[in-house]
């Protein structure tokens, strides 16, 4: 009762008239890893979720968001997706490639936790001096995220008058050596080495 309390999903399960005129009440869970499964059922007795210590926790805390958007449990996923952005702001880090790419896998479009990553790779790219290798070419390859990212800083609603206006003769700084191509190919101390398999963040001075 407390799973179909908290779930639409397993009350269309256990109460919908064709479950009811099936004989097996019985339902059971694919295999998952037991952290994200063990968080869930925290949860579900606790009411909170434990937070991250170190940035490899935020895994299963992603595997446990996308249980619940399976379950259609809401305020499971709103909690999940504040204890990873709290987890991210309070380490002054950022997410790392390799989680905004299992986010991407695992959810669709005008979702929570997809727009809070996003958006924070969007912060941390604008105010970077360089764009890493490994997001280079990842922008390159998923065009969606290219676009999402515009949108979000779209979102920011920028005065108009805090954006450089390169059109106007007056603000002109004069073109950087080498273009745009120094800027992607910089390799000063805020280059981004590659994430080792995702465990580590991206912290405020754009190193790993």
């Amino acid at each position: 009762r407390l799973l179909c309390y908290h779930s639409p999903f397993f009350r269309r399960i256990f109460y919908s008239k064709e479950s009811e005129s099936s004989q097996s009440k019985n339902f059971g869970f694919p295999d998952r890893d037991d952290a994200p499964f063990e968080l869930f059922v925290g949860w579900l007795y606790s009411k909170a979720i434990k937070a991250p210590a170190a940035e490899k926790d935020i895994g299963p805390l992603l595997d446990l968001y996308f249980l619940s958007q399976r379950l259609e449990i809401e305020k499971l996923g709103a909690e999940v997706v504040d204890t990873v952005r709290n987890f991210y702001h309070n380490e002054g880090t950022y997410p790392g490639l390799r989680r905004v790419q299992y986010v991407y896998a695992n959810t669709g479009e005008d979702n929570e936790m997809r727009e809070m990553m996003v958006g924070s790779i969007a912060r941390y790219l604008t105010l970077s001096d360089v764009i890493p290798a490994h997001w280079e070419n990842a922008l390159k390859k998923n065009g969606q995220l290219s676009v999402d990212i515009i949108r979000s800083i779209q979102q920011w609603h920028l005065e108009e008058r805090s954006v450089p206006d390169v059109r106007d003769v007056s603000q002109e700084r004069g073109r950087g050596q080498g273009g745009f191509s120094a800027v992607e190919e910089g390799n000063s101390r805020d280059s981004i080495k590659e994430e080792d398999e995702g465990t580590t963040g991206i912290n405020g001075n754009g190193t790993a």
